[in-house]
């Protein structure tokens, strides 16, 4: 104890650990061998098997579902497998919980243990069986078993085309970054010294080198922070536009995903002030944006400013006019100017460019079309994650544009689970015409908002948007714990297959925790149904 008086950091990552083990054993779905004998509630495709995919699927599997992954690569982990070993989380880990089951070392991992976790996951809920690599999904087709949304049904799914494996449900889990995006600068062809991408900067010497770094986004910040770890001759940051930097405090960034408008507002100068003078000070005028706080993501870091406030790197605002032999033909504009308007012509050496204009956004084309009618297009969708047109597909994390807050969060769960609720019970689906009003009560709510309704939304506004929507119907307030907690389950009772599965119609339950009723007491309850049944048919038998 004497130890932790002295350190008292070491009490606080004492206590951490120890919440997390509580959040895994009160909110961790029941793992495969905990689960009662019964047949699978449902058939569900995950299409990518990324952090998110994993922790779908992981719940699905969790609460009765039969799952198979898709991932079109030949390692899980998304995004995360493709980045520098130095790239981790902006925001403390709290905020980044993916799943109950997930136990942080520290405040800010890095790639490595981001990934640890993802294995141990898929590892501990038997994906790995459930798993396909290098399975690109290029088509979903809704089979002929499929029923009319419209009257409260749901259509079933196959994917490429195979016609004897149909699935009653479709999560797409592609997230929003996929392939390096690579911009061509002009005149780059006549660059003497090395272009790379900021994903490719793991074995790269850049000790005593001139790094450019085109590009002044979350990519290019973290880009700049490598490079100063890694020793380079003052790194500098050549932005097209002012990206908001907000310190890497947990309080603040709490605090500022707990506004629950999504939106700018009458108040949003207070924030705005604050970070302008606590966190940028002197830098005000040489970084801070122009624009509202709540109009885009910004990017979490503390480090950036602090070392270009240092003279250990630099940033310029302005245009790439040409690459050089030798560096990059700069236009450096003043805070405010547009782009592309004419400022300060310079010239900045480089032995190395790197060029940080992020990730590809994965497409979804291989979804049918006509499940995103009109303008309800991504993030336009009910919840901002379910088609208008069918409850039955899910796109958990692939149709954010814009928010503040983690959204590697609880949501995932929150997402699967309302799935779960609209696969199992009709009263409670949505249809389309509801989902088509609700898309369209938020964008007359939200018309003013100078970054789009559904465009840019904060943490909390998405979990009031996935907590709200149980009380727009009768029907699914029985469910509210079991959405928002995982509290609840669903059971069949009354037949048995000759593998001795109960294959009864699913009867839905509440429980105050996922291990009551726990494995035991079901398969207690199984057997007896399955001595009744059996005496049942004996005293058939015996009259007849």
């Amino acid at each position: 104890m004497g130890l932790y008086i002295l350190d008292p950091f070491g009490l606080v990552s004492l206590i951490y650990q120890c919440v997390q083990v509580l959040i895994f054993y009160c909110f961790a779905p029941r793992l495969p061998s905990q689960r009662p004998r019964q047949k699978p509630l449902g058939h569900v495709a995950v299409i990518g098997a990324g952090i998110t995919g994993v922790s779908t699927a992981s719940h699905l599997i969790g609460h009765g579902f039969e799952v198979t992954l898709f991932e079109a690569s030949s390692e899980i982990g998304g995004i995360w497998s493709r980045v520098n070993s130095t790239s981790g989380l902006q925001i403390n880990s709290i905020m980044y919980r993916f799943h109950p089951a997930v136990k942080w070392g520290k405040g800010y991992p890095r790639r490595d243990e981001i990934l640890h976790n993802t294995e141990k996951i898929w590892e501990m809920y038997d994906l790995k069986q459930r798993t396909r690599f290098n399975c690109k999904i290029t088509s979903v087709k809704r089979h002929s078993s499929s029923t009319d949304p419209a009257e409260g049904g749901h259509a079933r799914w196959i994917l490429n085309d195979k016609e004897d494996e149909v699935f009653d449900g479709l999560v797409v889990c592609v997230g929003t970054c996929g392939k390096p995006k690579k911009l061509s600068l002009p005149g780059e062809e006549k660059f003497k010294g090395e272009i790379v991408h900021s994903s490719e900067l793991d074995d790269l010497d850049l000790k005593g080198k001139k790094v450019l770094i085109v590009g002044g986004g979350a990519s290019g910040i973290e880009a700049l922070e490598l490079a100063v770890e890694k020793k380079a001759d003052k790194p500098t940051i050549l932005a097209r536009s002012d990206k908001w930097i907000i310190p890497r405090l947990t309080l603040v960034d709490v605090l500022l995903g707990l506004q629950p408008f999504g939106r700018e507002t009458f108040l949003s100068w207070i924030p705005e002030l604050l970070i302008r003078k606590l966190h940028y000070r002197d830098l005000d005028e040489k970084m801070s944006p122009t624009d509202g706080l709540y109009t885009g993501t910004p990017i979490v870091n503390t480090s950036a400013l602090y070392d270009i406030r240092k003279g250990r790197a630099d940033y310029q605002r302005g245009d790439v006019i040409d690459v050089t032999e030798t560096g990059i033909k700069f236009n450096a504009r003043k805070r405010g100017q547009k782009k592309g308007s004419e400022g300060e012509e310079v010239h900045y050496e480089a032995d190395i460019i790197v060029v940080a204009t992020g990730f590809e956004k994965p497409s979804i084309d291989f979804l049918p079309q006509d499940l995103f009618p009109e303008d309800y297009v991504r993030p336009n969708m009910y919840l901002q994650v379910f088609p208008v047109v069918d409850s039955s597909v899910l796109c958990t994390n692939s149709t954010i544009k814009d928010g503040i807050g983690s959204f590697g969060h609880v949501h995932i769960g929150i997402m699967a689970r309302s799935l779960m609720v609209f696969l199992m019970d009709e009263d409670a689906r949505p249809r389309p015409k509801h989902m088509r009003l609700w898309v369209d009560l938020i964008r007359f709510i939200k018309e003013k908002s100078p970054a789009g309704a559904l465009d840019f939304i904060t943490y909390t506004e998405l979990c009031i948007f996935l907590v709200s929507y149980l009380f727009f119907r009768a029907s699914r307030i029985k469910y509210f714990f079991f959405v928002t907690f995982g509290l609840g389950f669903w059971s069949r009772e009354g037949q048995y297959d000759k593998r001795g599965r109960a294959v009864g119609e699913p009867k839905f339950r509440f429980s105050l925790s996922k291990l009551v009723p726990g494995r035991k007491v079901l398969e207690e309850a199984t057997e007896e149904q399955r001595q009744k049944q059996s005496s049942n048919g004996r005293v058939e038998e015996k009259d007849k």
